[in-house]
Parts: C-alpha cells; sequence; structure tokens
C-alpha cells in the first residue's frame, strides 16, 4: 500500500529517500537528488520530483530553517552536515521551482482538494530556502 499526503515526507518515494540518506548522510546525496530535478529538460517523473523536495527539505534543515515535519531521525542526522556554500541551496532552490512547474507531481497535486495547501507548503520551503542576504 502506498502512502500519499500533502507534506513532503507523506509519499513513499520520499520516505524511501529519507531511508536511504540516513543510511549515509552526506551533501553528495542531496546534490544528486536535487539535481536529478533542476536539470532535467522535460517534465520531471512523480518520483524524482518527490525525492527532489524531499532532498530540499533537508537542505532547509541544514541551513538551520527545518520544516516542522522534517522526520527527527533527520534532524539528528544532519547536525554535522555543511551547507555554509550557495551551491547546494541554490541547487534545491531550483530543484524546487522546475517542480512546481513541471512535474507530474504537480499535475497530481492540482488534482487532489489539498493543491493550496500543498502549494503553501512549497512556498513556504522556498522562502527558508533563500539566501539570508536576499531577506
Amino acid at each position: 500500500m502506498s502512502t500519499w499526503g500533502y507534506y513532503t515526507f507523506d509519499n513513499d518515494a520520499a520516505a524511501d529517500f529519507a531511508e536511504t540518506f540516513l543510511e549515509k548522510p552526506n551533501e553528495a546525496v542531496l546534490y544528486e537528488a536535487l539535481a536529478t530535478a533542476a536539470e532535467e529538460e522535460g517534465q520531471i517523473e512523480l518520483a524524482d520530483a518527490s525525492v527532489a523536495l524531499a532532498a530540499a527539505e533537508i537542505v532547509a534543515g541544514i541551513l538551520g530553517k527545518p520544516a516542522q515535519d522534517l522526520p527527527p531521525g533527520l534532524v539528528q542526522a544532519i547536525t554535522h552536515l555543511d551547507a555554509d556554500g550557495d551551491d547546494l541551496r541554490e541547487l534545491a532552490e531550483q530543484a524546487v521551482k522546475v517542480v512546481l512547474a513541471n512535474s507530474q507531481l504537480q499535475e497530481e497535486r492540482a488534482k487532489g482538494e489539498d493543491y493550496d495547501a500543498w502549494q503553501q507548503l512549497q512556498q513556504n520551503l522556498l522562502t527558508r530556502l533563500q539566501d539570508s542576504e536576499d531577506e
């Protein structure tokens, strides 16, 4: 049975990514997940979009701006990671924007009752990913 909710980690692909990340938490895993979405020229597949949002949430957590629903295991795993360089933050921000603009996930969410709530969560994520100098 698959899991499907509008919070980032409420679906199987994102939850599976979180588990994989916990096995070996490092910036390279995040970079790969984000680049898959950010550098896609066509429509992003559902699972890749879900994973990109999960990775972006982890980056926001590393930046000290975690979502309230960030799984506790992830909170502990990211304490030693560093996202001071803008590369990872900018890639996360780009990935979220691409998911919102051209992904199967966005299309599926647009069909549901919780679309507005999902959109608000993603806008909140983008805000948390902004460079503190941009604020």
